[in-house]
């Protein structure tokens, strides 16, 4: 039981969970407010506005900043750690998803007669544009900040 109450009463957990979380709301309203529909599948989905895989490294390392200083060897790790999940996200990730709309569209044209072999369309929105993953980094600073400086 004890460390059930240690995992709870971990701040840098509980604000890196936290900056995972709002950045997925967030992408429920913005759809909710750009394409005028309730899309909650992107409540647990990747890709979109913000990068909620941002906000989750950055929240994470600006609690390591608070808790163990910039100048430790922790805070390195995950500042690190941030910089090649939003360079996976941007990149090798928005690529794949740039793949699944060719292959798409590819399956589409064959209309009907399409093999079976094909299976069910692949997910197109996986990566995230460079500003998706700015605005995501920015978010997860300010909710490691709020968590961390006194109001």
């Amino acid at each position: 039981m004890e460390q059930i109450y240690e995992l709870l009463s971990n701040k840098v957990l509980i604000t890196a969970l936290l900056g995972w979380l709002v950045a997925q709301v967030l992408k429920v309203i913005i759809v909710r407010i750009t394409e005028k529909r309730f899309d909650f599948r992107r409540i647990i989905g990747s890709g979109g506005m913000p990068s909620s895989h941002s906000s989750f490294v950055t929240s994470l390392s600006t609690a390591v900043a608070f808790e163990c200083g910039l100048a430790s060897p922790l805070f390195a790790v995950c500042f690190v750690l941030s910089f090649v999940v939003m360079y996976d996200a941007s990149g090798v990730r928005r690529e794949t998803g740039r793949q699944a709309e060719i292959l798409n569209d590819i399956i589409d044209n064959f209309g009907k007669d399409a093999p079976e072999m094909f299976g069910k369309r692949l997910k197109e929105l996986i990566g995230h544009s460079p500003f998706e993953v700015t605005v995501g980094a920015i978010l997860g600073v300010v909710i490691g900040l709020l968590m961390y400086l006194p109001v």
